[in-house]
């Protein structure tokens, strides 16, 4: 398996043995305890204007010294590949035997702050040191479930974004790293803005350190966390006509009770209008290469005024037969539910009307469509979602051991 690479100190650096791990350039070794941030985390953009967010060093400080305190629960470990290193936590109780190995991926689009902030509330409340939504304690998902995170999956640019960039999505390469997993890959972009593949399947050395963590974990469960709008989604993403047939029910009804407590939004196969090139999403990916048996991606936020409209839509949708389309394996591109992805774009559910639209002239309005721009949003939205990681982990446990 992959493990560590060297962390780095607040106010002294000192060097670790850095090892070959054999294959894909990938190397580990020990790391050191951060007591806090760099100081000058406070010049940069994110904290001037929103304060409450965190900086990719202050993440990282956190979630290691959150370690020293989670009962030998947490371990935090960086992979490092071709100069891009990515924290990686792993919780699991000692001494438990988890029927549900959950991996979580946050952060692969860098402009949506939002998910890598979820990531870090999740562990803080698995840490017995935050709170979540909903009725789920995380004691007893522990008992049964044990989880690895991608904390920040596009840390370089990631960076920028922190500094002001607010419309960055891609990687440094202008990659979109969910468009470069090998999983029906095209090697041309759809007309949505910064949706570049890449030159190949995992041309990129991020894509390439999320692909060995995820064979090698072999996980029961596979989340990618995204913001922009609300919606909870299975696979395919690239299928026209279909939801994934395996283990389809189980996921169907995992998400309609998920999303009744915590989104109220959109449900089910992500799928792609006729029409479209079928790129390589890592939610397609895992569910074809690793057989993964429950596969999600989940929206988390948008602005208070695309919410309210988009939750509206959405339930006039769902009354009488969008229900029973959602049951019968029909996917959220069908003409049944397309007006509403017309307008509410997403990063799973594409159709004809997706446009080339940028914010890179509004970098403030783009923000605030990925992002919380209140404290108290910010504090609503990790708080929730949290509570919905929770009660996903819960279900697939609870369903794994019943069809045992």
């Amino acid at each position: 398996m992959i493990t560590a690479v060297f962390l780095v100190a607040t106010v002294l650096e000192v060097a670790q043995p850095v090892l070959a791990t054999g294959t894909g350039g990938l190397r580990h070794g020990r790391h050191l305890r951060i007591e806090s941030a760099p100081a000058n985390d406070a010049s940069v953009a994110v904290k001037r204007s929103f304060p409450f967010y965190h900086t990719s060093n202050e993440i990282h400080a956190e979630a290691v010294d959150l370690a020293s305190r989670c009962n030998g629960a947490l371990s935090i470990q960086t992979v490092t590949q071709d100069d891009v290193s990515i924290d990686v936590a792993s919780v699991k109780r000692v001494g438990s035997n988890p029927a549900n190995k959950m991996f979580i991926l946050f952060g692969e689009h860098s402009r949506e702050l939002i998910s890598p902030e979820s990531g870090l509330h999740l562990l803080k409340v698995l840490c017995g040191e935050a709170q979540a939504d909903g009725n789920v304690a995380a004691a007893d998902v522990l008992a049964d479930s044990e989880f690895q995170m991608v904390l920040n999956g596009n840390p370089r640019s990631r960076a920028k974004v922190e500094d002001g960039a607010y419309c960055l999505r891609v990687n440094p390469n202008g990659v979109d790293l969910n468009r470069n997993w090998d999983e029906k890959w095209s090697p041309e972009a759809t007309n949505v803005i910064d949706t570049d593949p890449g030159p190949k399947p995992f041309s990129e050395p991020e894509t390439r350190i999320f692909k060995r963590l995820v064979s090698d974990y072999k996980p029961t469960t596979f989340l990618t966390v995204h913001s922009g709008t609300r919606g909870m989604y299975m696979p395919w993403a690239y299928d026209t006509e279909h939801m994934g047939t395996r283990n389809q029910q189980s996921m169907i009804q995992i998400l309609k009770d998920t999303d009744q407590e915590h989104c109220q939004c959109p449900y089910g196969a992500a799928g792609k209008e006729v029409g479209y090139a079928c790129p390589g999403t890592c939610l397609d990916w895992v569910y074809d290469n690793l057989q993964t048996p429950y596969v999600f991606a989940v929206e988390i936020y948008t602005s208070p005024e695309r919410d309210s409209e988009l939750q509206a839509r959405w339930q006039d949708k769902v009354q009488g037969s969008g229900a029973a389309f959602l049951q019968n394996g029909t996917h959220l591109a069908h003409s049944h539910f397309i007006d509403l992805f017309q307008k509410h774009t997403s990063d799973f559910v594409h159709t004809r009307a997706h446009h080339r639209h940028t914010w890179d002239d509004d970098a403030e309005s783009c923000f605030g469509i990925f992002n919380p721009d209140s404290q108290e949003r910010f504090d609503a939205t990790v708080s929730n979602w949290a509570g919905a990681y929770l009660e996903m982990a819960q279900k697939v446990a609870a369903d794994v051991r019943n069809k045992k």
